[in-house]
């Protein structure tokens, strides 16, 4: 079995800025084509399950119906293209003792294709026929299973369902299902090297292709093209998926949440772009920022500062701080760097990363999370001023005595589109 080091040529490099001490990826250039992600290790689901089950015994939990994508992805590596058919869903459920996946009968065949670490059942039918089949495996699984959790809840994109949660309610012991994000999350917190290297892969995917595409732009591109061009090279370094791309052009009207539109670049906009891959299932989040036409000097100083900022606020990142600790950091830092008003409508300067794009824990005044090795974390505090908008969003992997990048560094100037 490839591991994820054969996935493709990655060594590090020791890197100083300044006497800021970091690694990041080599610029050796990808293989192409890029293979298939490995599979993960058995001995790595095995490892996930029993975590769950050893929370789920903690929690007093007998069952938890699994049915976000990622949460059932993560305890048995099934890849199927069904995922997109909410109609005929592939299900999950894990016990203190089992895990057990349900799809419809077509999955049969994907099912059988390789040896699996799962049991399979089937249901002739939609979303209904597939709630009568769990609920079937709970009733014969016997009569002890019966406080039951579903994954809906905080980060979670489970598929609700009135019928599921009706049926799971008669089953259990007090009429009533909980939320199972709190056990899920204490396990996919921690993310192993082998998921690392699939989100440093990743990583690596979007960077090169950003650099490809702004390479190419030219004053009086629209948007959508830009956009369209950075999917069209994601897909062209190896990723799996690349999902919908935020693409801004802009000076001081920035709506990050708007789609591409006609806009033309013109001299003075700034691009902004939050993108998108997955290697392996795991996404790649990554916002980088580029100028159409040279920059004025304090706008070369404030990049500088920004980046500098947000470097060594990662790269001081350790086991056993807080995400608020670490948070306060950033707030002397700022401080102490004179920028001003920081970017204010969102509570938060990070999160953590795993197989969505955006996890738990929160870099915030309020998270009060320990921070510990395993950890992926993002850090992107952003400062819009003047009508330019500069943000770095980099990548660390908590170890035992601190961290490491997980994706070369935002580059060291600002990136010009003339």
């Amino acid at each position: 079995m490839q591991d994820a080091a054969g996935a493709r040529a990655i060594f590090f490099t020791n890197w100083d800025e300044k006497n800021v001490p970091m690694k990041m990826l080599s610029k050796k250039p990808l293989l192409r084509p890029l293979p298939p992600a490995p599979a993960v290790p058995i001995d790595e689901i095995k490892r996930r399950r029993l975590a769950v089950m050893e929370e789920m015994a903690r929690s007093n939990i007998d069952v938890i119906v699994l049915t976000d994508h990622q949460n059932i992805q993560y305890l048995t590596d099934y890849q199927s293209l069904s995922w997109t058919y909410n109609a005929r869903p592939v299900l999950a459920a894990i016990s203190t003792a089992d895990l057990q996946l349900f799809g419809s009968l077509a999955e049969a065949r994907t099912v059988e294709a390789r040896e699996r670490s799962f049991t399979a059942h089937y249901y002739d039918g939609y979303l209904p026929e597939a709630v009568d089949v769990i609920a079937g495996w709970i009733k014969q699984a016997g009569p002890g299973l019966r406080r039951i959790a579903v994954d809906y809840g905080s980060d979670s994109r489970g598929l609700g369902s009135l019928e599921l949660i009706d049926a799971l309610a008669d089953l259990s012991l007090d009429g009533r299902v909980v939320s199972a994000c709190d056990v899920l999350w204490n396990v996919r917190l921690i993310k192993s090297r082998f998921e690392a290297e699939m989100k440093r892969i990743s990583f690596d995917i979007v960077n090169r292709a950003f650099d490809t595409v702004i390479a190419s732009a030219y004053i009086g591109i629209p948007e959508y093209e830009l956009c369209q061009k950075l999917q069209a090279q994601i897909y062209l370094n190896g990723a799996e998926t690349a999902a919908p791309i935020a693409m801004l052009f802009s000076k001081g009207d920035f709506a990050y949440g708007r789609p591409p539109s006609e806009r033309m670049l013109v001299e003075g906009h700034y691009i902004w772009t939050d993108f998108r891959s997955t290697y392996g299932g795991y996404p790649a989040d990554r916002n980088r920022i580029a100028r159409a036409g040279m920059p004025s000097s304090w706008e070369v100083e404030t990049y500088d500062k920004v980046r500098r900022l947000t470097i060594g606020l990662a790269s001081s990142v350790k086991p056993g701080m807080s995400c608020a600790e670490l948070y306060t950091r950033f707030e002397r830092m700022w401080r102490d760097a004179d920028l001003g008003a920081r970017y204010s409508k969102v509570s938060r300067i990070g999160h953590g990363g795993g197989l969505d794009i955006t996890e738990p824990p929160s870099i915030s005044p309020v998270d009060n999370t320990e921070i510990r090795p395993g950890m992926i974390l993002h850090l992107e505090p952003k400062l819009e001023r003047d009508g330019a908008v500069f943000q770095f969003e980099e990548v660390v992997y908590v170890t035992e005595d601190g961290c490491e990048f997980l994706s070369e560094l935002s580059p060291e100037t600002i990136p010009v589109v003339s």
